[in-house]
């Protein structure tokens, strides 16, 4: 599995309409290091409300599209505490995912604690359904920072139109068109490459986001498990840009389709492309339990 690090879109980064179209139909290289694991182990995370004795709290939120609020929960430890001390990771004590079950209104945000250990963010559902929000963090252990991703489902009254997502290697933000080229192989590191351009121009002017020079996060289609990439080395130094490529490894564990949100900043605004690949076994993949792909 890739190594994680967490990245978050200020509030309000939801996927853009074009790239969830896309889903319905079927400068400067960066170069990477060598690879580690050492942070997510080789499974997807983010299936249940507890982790290594952690635990969600219940999720409040507005209970309708449109509603004005906050977003609010509290991690508990393994005592049944609430948790108030954390491990600092990318920047930021705890970085927040909230997706619709079908892929669909991605955000990935910084919420804020207060002494009692709340964690609150202001916010405002743009679309009924149903909502997976995953919370994930570090937190102090004897041998060294203890990675947990915990998540609840979060109801959103109203009538909607789930999407199909499906394989899509391209997508349009805000202006900018990301590409991806490579492919997923289970039980295999497999490199994948996000290339940015604007108007048909290279932009070489993408710059360090919270200590990386992108970030990914893959979601699996059908069940939701969580994986979030980041490439591996350095990133570039305060005022430096690059681009336009950014190039992320993974290690899918399955077979099937993987929903992928990345994470890229220009001119200090962050936005989200999202995109779609499949994962394949092949002779070699080792994944047994995989009879077909899906």
């Amino acid at each position: 599995m890739a190594v994680f690090a967490v990245a978050a879109v200020t509030a309000n980064a939801v996927v853009p309409s074009d790239a969830v179209t896309g889903w319905t139909q079927t400068g400067e290289d960066y170069t990477m290091n060598e690879h580690t694991s050492t942070e997510q182990g080789h499974a997807l995370s983010g299936f249940s409300l507890e982790q290594r004795g952690y635990v969600l709290d219940t999720v409040t939120a507005p209970e309708r599209p449109g509603q004005p609020g906050e977003l609010t929960f509290r991690i508990l430890g393994p005592k049944g505490d609430v948790v108030t001390d954390f491990d600092a990771d990318h920047e930021k004590d705890l970085h927040l995912i909230v997706v619709r079950t079908d892929g669909a209104q991605f955000r990935h945000v910084h919420p804020t604690r207060d002494e009692s250990g709340t964690w609150t963010i202001p916010w405002e559902w743009d679309a009924a359904g149903s909502y997976r929000v995953y919370a994930d963090f570090r937190v102090k252990a004897d041998h060294g920072p203890l990675p947990v991703t915990l998540s609840r489902t979060v109801q959103v009254a109203g009538e909607y139109t789930p999407i199909a997502p499906g394989p899509s290697s391209a997508a349009t933000v805000d202006g900018f068109e990301v590409t991806v080229t490579g492919e997923l192989e289970v039980g295999s590191l497999s490199q994948l490459t996000l290339s940015v351009s604007k108007q048909g121009e290279a932009v070489t002017t993408l710059e360090p986001y919270l200590g990386a020079l992108g970030h990914l996060v893959a979601l699996r289609a059908g069940d939701l498990g969580y994986l979030h990439m980041h490439p591996e080395g350095h990133a570039p130094g305060t005022g430096d840009t690059f681009g336009p490529e950014v190039t992320f490894v993974a290690e899918p564990p399955t077979a099937g389709l993987y929903l992928l949100y990345f994470d890229f900043q220009v001119n200090g605004t962050v936005h989200t492309a999202a995109l779609a690949l499949p994962a394949k076994r092949t002779e070699s993949s080792g994944d047994p339990h995989q009879e077909t792909d899906h």
